[in-house]
């Protein structure tokens, strides 16, 4: 296939902001976990696929397989829909209170 460029797991975007390796990012539709550091305006590779371990609203309860949305307004991973973008589901509970919770991200973009 001459059209074919890659899997599309890993993915290089532009820096709308400054970037931290590590830190969850939502460009419309795309979310990813940044792979390494970026300033404004330079190109870091976010990951769509795997298992990270992502903040979360600490005041709630996550229990295995609960979809899990990220809270852009709030900068973390919350199991409520609202207005908040389906990014993946629960991999494992996590109790109320907690920081982090572990969330599956299969690159599907909702």
């Amino acid at each position: 296939m001459r059209n074919y460029i890659m899997p599309g797991e890993h993915v290089t975007i532009t820096a709308a902001s400054a970037i931290m390796s590590g830190q969850p990012v939502l460009i419309g539709d795309l979310f990813g976990v940044a792979q390494g550091d970026a300033e404004i305006g330079e190109e870091v590779v976010i990951v769509r696929r795997g298992i990270f371990e992502l903040p979360k609203a600490g005041a709630q309860a996550w229990t295995v397989g609960a979809k899990i949305y990220w809270d852009a307004g709030n900068g973390v991973c919350s199991a409520t829909a609202a207005s908040n973008k389906l990014i993946g589901v629960a991999v494992a509970g996590a109790t109320n209170p907690s920081a982090v919770g572990r969330v599956l991200l299969d690159g599907t973009i909702r």
